[in-house]
């Protein structure tokens, strides 16, 4: 008995237009599924496509919030992602971005965060594979996907959100607003309060109590300051 094997391998739309193998018919199909939104893996050998498996993304409803807060926020959302156009527009569209970039190899996603940075933006990507390492690295604060990320992501990444859900990134840069003020609040209040008392002393009517209160006093007050951070509905 005589058996005949082929090499087979997997791709993307992209992949099968390069070997020469996307006949009008599979075409067809593959423009069919992306306009719906669904990504579609081919499975192929030297000669033809043999098989075709198709996946949908699902968009939480706490992504749609997410992207709702950042655009409140003033911060423009944008899709880096290597998925096709028509998937990634679909996609966009149900989850409120309008700025898309799709078939996006991890070179072209490294090439697009420096880019926008070079326009003088703060840049701040978001990813969890290993393809999105290299951006996460590049930008100006990475955020890693806990849960579902990759360890390579996650070590690229400046932070870290454990559970996954996207909302938290417009809460951290609302977190960090808040931090800002509260510093440049405590930084105002200690030297005030300590030029208050060198003015007094330099015409003779600082005491021993006002010292105390310039020193230690000043200290317990930024303390008390700092911790109004820790209420989450100011």
């Amino acid at each position: 008995m005589r058996w005949k094997a082929s090499a087979t391998s997997s791709g993307n739309h992209r992949w099968i237009h390069e070997r020469a193998l996307c006949s009008p018919e599979i075409e067809a199909l593959l423009q069919q599924y992306e306009r719906a939104g669904q990504t579609v893996t081919l499975l192929a050998d030297t000669a033809q496509v043999l098989a075709l498996f198709v996946v949908a993304d699902s968009i939480k409803a706490t992504s749609i919030e997410a992207i709702q807060s950042l655009k409140q926020q003033a911060v423009t959302p944008v899709m880096l992602t290597g998925d096709n156009a028509a998937t990634a527009q679909h996609i966009a569209a149900e989850a409120g971005i309008t700025e898309v970039r799709a078939n996006l190899l991890p070179q072209a996603k490294l090439d697009a965060i420096r880019a926008m940075a070079g326009d003088g933006y703060a840049v701040a990507m978001v990813g969890d594979g290993i393809n999105d390492a290299p951006a996460l690295a590049a930008s100006d604060i990475g955020f890693a996907m806990g849960l579902a990320g990759t360890h390579t992501a996650m070590d690229a990444a400046d932070v870290v959100i454990m559970n996954d859900d996207l909302r938290r990134v417009p809460e951290i840069i609302e977190l960090s607003k808040r931090t800002h003020v509260v510093l440049w609040q405590n930084i105002m209040l200690a030297l005030g309060i300590k030029l208050v008392f060198l003015l007094l002393a330099l015409f003779d009517h600082a005491t021993m109590w006002m010292a105390v209160f310039a020193d230690m006093g000043a200290s317990l007050l930024v303390v008390f300051n700092g911790l109004r951070l820790l209420n989450n509905r100011e």
